[in-house]
């Protein structure tokens, strides 16, 4: 099963706004899903970049312990291990070793970026604390996973 993402900021495959990057306001874009499927407990996001210009991807975004009740992300969620919004969400480290969203900033002249807004559906609660990272997150919801989405984003400078 697909869970279905998108943000009324861009569309699948389309650059991401510069308000949402390392240039601009730097806030996080606001994201809506649906398709969950039956079952789910919490949700899990995660967004990276894979044509980072270095073995890992560069993680943009840990944002976890989402109810399954809540269908959206709003934009400019708070850069703390627990925003406001969503309810209840812990926030992770980013590659820049901070707390929560960082938007895209690629070398100038690398080219078109891909960034990964990945959404994972859990078939339990977590017991996790905030500030883990990407690979923390991962290793915490394996064989949790009940389905996942995945909106592509681009940019480039």
């Amino acid at each position: 099963m697909t869970i279905r993402i998108e943000s009324e900021a861009f569309g699948a495959n389309l650059a991401i706004p510069k308000k949402y990057s390392g240039q601009g306001q730097d806030v996080s874009p606001p994201l809506r899903w649906s398709d969950l499927p039956p079952g789910a407990k919490q949700l899990a996001l995660i967004v990276d970049d894979p044509d980072a210009p270095r073995a890992e991807p560069w993680v943009h975004w840990v944002i976890y312990n989402i109810s399954a009740e809540t269908n959206h992300l709003p934009e400019g969620v708070d850069k703390t291990k627990q925003p406001a919004a969503p309810a209840g969400a812990l926030q992770g480290k980013n590659s820049w070793r901070k707390i929560g969203y960082g938007g895209p900033m690629p070398p100038p002249g690398h080219g078109v970026h891909h960034y990964h807004f990945k959404l994972y559906a859990l078939d339990a609660p977590m017991d996790l604390k905030p500030g883990l990272t990407r690979d923390g997150l991962l290793k915490a919801i394996r064989g949790h996973i009940l389905a996942q989405g995945e909106l592509i984003g681009t940019y480039q400078r």
